[in-house]
């Protein structure tokens, strides 16, 4: 069967099921703090393929990138600015090799850093850069490209403006929302999940949603909100394996693949369309996930 586009699987009536934690993942296989992620693409890149294929194998239908920090504003930390669109165009390669031609690969676009609030960077050099790093991932044979994990309405704005003006991926625009006090869900700028929502999609989004920040069952409440808003926009959720717990000094993600996997069905009618995890899942949690969407 021919892959069709990821808005066309979804309005045929799909749930279709994304990937899991890449962090967690590259750090048990041995990434050291102040390492960078994205090098590994390069200098180890068989590890890399083997996150993206434990994914493929537990029946994920996209998978992302080992690109989340790839923008030059955040490789210069590590002196590899100048390697920005090398990473990345690896990245993607490699998750393509992954992937199939039946699957899709959603490339990984993180926040910058910069605050274009506090005046350390322009627009045009946010956009600049986004621009390099979306144009490198769809040469390396990105589906779609995901830009995930924002708190900034202009920066995931100008994010996919120049992911939707200099490629002809699909462009997916997630923010993380946490609960406050009040029982609110708002992003570390003060974002509520209608602004989100309404943002990415006036940026042009083709699938708008949120990811990390919150186990399965908080995001229920935040897509919640963001359903009237979207309309038939599909909308995608990559939730953490709940809350993390500092044990021993360490963080620790309580919900198991069968808790996650539990929720699903709440989710789904809550709006989501495609599901997948964050921090601290697994492919273990992907399978179930996996499962009990095909139960």
């Amino acid at each position: 069967m021919a892959k069709t586009s990821i808005v066309d699987a979804v309005k045929s009536g799909r749930v279709l099921i994304s990937d899991g934690a890449w962090g967690t993942f590259l750090q048990a296989k041995g990434l050291q703090p102040g390492e960078c992620p994205e090098l590994w693409c390069v200098e180890r890149p068989d590890d890399v393929l083997d996150i993206a294929k434990s994914y493929i194998d537990a029946g994920s239908d996209m998978i992302e990138t080992n690109s989340f920090g790839g923008s030059r504003f955040k490789l210069d930390h590590y002196g590899l600015a100048d390697r920005a669109a090398e990473l990345n165009r690896a990245a993607a390669e490699i998750s393509r090799r992954a992937a199939g031609p039946d699957r899709w690969v959603i490339a990984s676009i993180g926040p910058t850093g910069k605050m274009l609030v506090m005046g350390d960077v322009t627009e045009q050099e946010l956009y600049d850069a986004f621009k390099e790093q979306a144009l490198a991932l769809a040469e390396g044979g990105a589906d779609a490209i995901c830009v995930e994990t924002m708190s900034a309405l202009d920066e995931a704005a100008l994010a996919v403006r120049a992911a939707r003006e200099h490629t002809t991926c699909e462009v997916i625009c997630t923010f993380t929302l946490e609960r406050t006090v009040h029982g609110t869900y708002r992003s570390m700028m003060g974002v509520s999940p209608i602004e989100a929502a309404q943002t990415a999609l006036d940026a042009g989004a083709h699938i708008i949603g949120t990811n990390c920040g919150n186990g399965l069952e908080r995001m229920i409440d935040i897509v919640t909100e963001m359903k009237p808003v979207a309309g038939d926009t599909p909308i995608l959720v990559h939730a953490n394996a709940g809350l993390p717990q500092n044990i021993g000094g360490k963080d620790v993600f309580p919900d198991s693949p069968e808790r996650m996997a539990d929720l699903v069905p709440a989710i789904i009618r809550a709006g989501a369309q495609i599901i997948g995890g964050c921090c601290g899942t697994t492919p273990e949690h992907i399978r179930a996930m996996r499962q009990a969407v095909n139960a």
